[in-house]
């Protein structure tokens, strides 16, 4: 079976039927019918109002987005396709806080699917900073269908790297 870097953490029953899609060119298809639209989020303006109302419907007690922003190197840097940042500083009497959120770039590119996933778990990570069970909690509160689109967009962005090679 070749190396499923996206879902090597999967069980070997997943990784099986990823690559029977993969092996018999059809993950592209596959995925291209479950998600057949790509978000019109363009714009850091346009993510930050997304992103926010995401975050005021389900997390109003985390304090105010400073900065959203999507990056093309975030995935080389990082290797991560979203990324948090929480600080705290004291300014006189007050304690202020600057949280943000950076969103790979290629992910302008995506289904709305996979872009909510990539905000879902990085809002998560303002109240959870560990991957643990709460953390899993959260994500399926804001939306219920977290896992599988997480798997999802794993075998996209394996799709994507395919694409590449055959191009």
């Amino acid at each position: 079976m070749a190396t499923l870097k996206y879902i090597a953490h999967y069980s070997e029953q997943i990784q099986a039927q990823a690559s029977l899609l993969i092996s018999e060119n059809r993950l592209g298809e596959y995925l291209e019918k479950k998600y057949p639209t790509k978000h019109q989020i363009q714009s850091d303006k346009m993510l930050y109002q997304y992103i926010n109302e995401i975050k005021n419907q389900y997390m109003r007690k985390v304090g105010q987005l400073s900065n959203v922003s999507y990056s093309s190197k975030l995935k080389v840097l990082k290797h991560a396709l979203g990324m948090h940042t929480t600080q705290s500083r004291v300014q006189g009497s007050k304690l202020k806080s600057h949280n943000s959120i950076t969103v790979a770039s290629l992910f302008q590119e995506a289904p709305p699917e996979f872009l909510r996933m990539i905000v879902v778990h990085e809002l998560a990570h303002f109240k959870e900073h560990d991957h643990n069970k709460a953390f899993y909690q959260l994500c399926c509160h804001m939306e219920p269908d977290y896992h599988q689109l997480e798997l999802d967009t794993c075998l996209w962005l394996h799709w994507r790297e395919l694409e590449r090679v055959i191009i």
